[in-house]
């Protein structure tokens, strides 16, 4: 019965939490709209921000690889050092992955009040043909923006892999600072560079797709 009651004060927990942060977004986007700076506006400037993020990601998964492919090469004595700056490598870009995930969420939430707001706003239209025109105009905006987030996500899935690859690394690595750590390394590189391919490449379509959203929308 105490457990159920847990249970329960923790739903409603998480129900309160997430209204306080739709109030506080719906409390910001009313306080720009008041200095001039409407949903539109910030959709665009957080596509960007997410754009951004995407290319930075791909830097330093760039980075990380060079990192990775420099440790295998290394001599025993070496191997602390290697560690440490591979750690450092690791830790990097699970950074620059989280910020691209935050990005993405920001994006979401924007785009999700926009939406909303344009479709209201539809009814407020007297002219059947202004109406209808803009109808047209969000559903065209919409089906941009789905294929411009999901192109978005799908990079950012393709971080997943590569981190795991990474971490495991690193964490064996960190316990056996010997021959057996770099043979390991060295089994695995193929692997992770044949992922950060990838990951390169859905990045180059999200951040191109991000570009053509932007054009649009402005």
């Amino acid at each position: 019965m105490r457990l159920r009651s847990k249970e329960i004060l923790f739903f409603c927990s998480c129900i309160f939490l997430l209204s306080f942060i739709s109030a506080c977004s719906s409390t910001y986007y009313g306080a720009m709209e008041k200095v001039g700076v409407h949903k539109r506006d910030i959709l665009v400037d957080r596509v960007e921000d997410g754009r951004d993020s995407q290319a930075t990601a791909q830097k330093q998964f760039k980075s990380a690889l060079e990192q990775f492919d420099s440790v295998v090469k290394l001599e025993e004595t070496d191997l602390k050092k290697a560690y440490d700056k591979l750690n450092k490598e690791y830790e990097k870009s699970k950074k620059a992955a989280d910020n691209v995930s935050t990005r993405i969420d920001k994006i979401e939430s924007v785009a999700k009040a926009l939406f909303k707001e344009w479709r209201s706003e539809l009814k407020q239209y007297e002219s059947k043909e202004l109406r209808r025109s803009s109808e047209k105009q969000l559903k065209a905006t919409k089906v941009r923006y789905n294929d411009m987030i999901a192109s978005m996500k799908t990079a950012e899935q393709t971080m997943e892999p590569v981190l795991r690859i990474f971490h495991d690394n690193v964490l064996f690595m960190k316990h056996n600072l010997n021959a057996q750590a770099i043979g390991s390394l060295q089994s695995e590189f193929a692997n992770l560079e044949g992922q950060i391919s990838e990951l390169i490449k859905s990045m180059n379509i999200a951040i191109e797709s991000s570009d053509k959203f932007i054009a649009d929308i402005k």
